[in-house]
């Protein structure tokens, strides 16, 4: 039977909007990441069957296959292909599957996957928007069908309406959230000294740590925040924050790592994505991961480690209230709330984290999803070897 094996994961520093990262071209942060993957993996680069990456707001320096112009911008061989993705936040986590579908197919034995984004650079939604407007194009990516306005009226499609409408379904109130965002900040800031990250990462220059954890934020600090709709829950300390970095990760097919020498560190035990309601947008994780845990024979409880989105608190604690998954296993080096959520590039900042958790603690299973736009999810299940 194939299997498809993680050889090696890294990925930069995330830098906070308008920080240390701000002026980094998004195809040089993408060719950073491969540059060290190469070096760190000593696969010969031109072996490399094809590099898949994730990537949002295809404007500008984003624009043009960023997958292809940051492995060329690396200097590595011509001769090797990339192709960009798009499935909104999950997209790298899409470009882990697409190449491990690549690898498990027996068509490919080396592929890159991962992501990049410079949100500083190209604020969110300037694709589906501003970009539009010289084109007399306002009313963004829903609102001008006439088949979706069909099937879903003129309802707000947007992720703090998401948000909004999970917290008031599942009960989750304004303190329900910032005590969870502080936890995640905490458990960060505790990741950050203990060096949790260290074999992870990939310096950047002087940029040596993310810059997202916030070690003076108090519970006190939260409240004052005004809401982000006026009357609601949601305010910006319980959001993920807007960031800027990349990530990568080589797979390898059973044959490559006898061929050239490799030390697998994980197999992919499970691929899957579902949908659900795209008004509500943000609560697919929960079918998705019911889905992947069926189609593994899996109960939450044998899953060691969690990485799961944190684009916003009531996100996660829905999700915890509907798998009974145990908190004290999910995100727990904190997640986009504290470390940030450069979009094209997370998928692959979560899955990287995810196996070197696994590595460090002596986990068997890691588990890891996201809520992406239109109301889907990706799910990833991979075992430590």
């Amino acid at each position: 039977m194939a299997e498809a094996y993680i050889i090696d994961a890294l990925r930069t520093p995330v830098g906070r909007r308008g920080g240390s990262l701000a002026a980094a071209h998004p195809a040089d942060l993408g060719a950073h990441v491969l540059k060290a993957l190469m070096a760190r993996t000593g696969v010969d680069p031109a072996a490399v069957d094809d590099v898949v990456f994730g990537c949002l707001d295809a404007v500008g320096p984003q624009a043009g296959d960023i997958a292809r112009t940051s492995w060329l911008a690396a200097g590595l061989p011509e001769e090797v292909p990339g192709v960009t993705v798009d499935r909104q936040c999950g997209s790298s986590q899409q470009a882990v599957h697409f190449a491990a579908q690549g690898v498990l197919s027996g068509t490919q034995d080396l592929v890159v996957a991962g992501g990049t984004q410079n949100m500083s650079m190209v604020p969110i939604a300037f694709a589906s928007r501003r970009a539009a407007e010289p084109l007399g194009l306002t009313e963004g990516p829903f609102a001008g069908s006439a088949g979706w306005r069909a099937r879903y009226g003129d309802r707000p499609v947007n992720q703090f309406h998401g948000a909004e409408l999970i917290a008031e379904q599942w009960g989750i109130s304004r303190r329900d959230m910032e005590e969870y965002a502080l936890r995640s900040h905490r458990r960060a800031v505790r990741a950050l000294d203990e060096g949790r990250f260290a074999r992870e990462l990939v310096p950047y220059g002087d940029v040596t740590a993310d810059e997202g954890p916030r070690r003076d934020t108090s519970a006190e600090k939260m409240a004052a925040l005004p809401p982000v709709v006026p009357g609601g829950r949601l305010t910006a300390a319980v959001s993920s924050q807007v960031s800027d970095g990349a990530a990568a990760l080589l797979l390898a097919s059973g044959r490559a790592v006898r061929d050239h020498g490799l030390t697998p560190r994980a197999r992919v035990h499970h691929l899957s994505v579902r949908g659900e309601d795209p008004i509500r947008m943000l609560t697919a994780p929960i079918p998705a991961t019911a889905h992947a845990l069926k189609k593994t024979g899996l109960r939450i409880d044998a899953i060691d480690l969690v990485e799961i989105n944190e684009a916003f608190a009531p996100v996660v604690l829905a999700w915890l209230a509907e798998t009974g998954a145990d908190p004290a296993r999910v995100n727990v080096n904190g997640g986009a709330i504290a470390l940030g959520h450069p979009l094209g590039a997370t998928g692959c900042r979560l899955m990287t984290t995810l196996l070197h958790e696994l590595e460090r603690t002596g986990g068997r299973y890691g588990l890891q999803t996201m809520c992406e736009g239109g109301g889907q999810a990706n799910v990833t299940v991979i075992e430590r070897l």
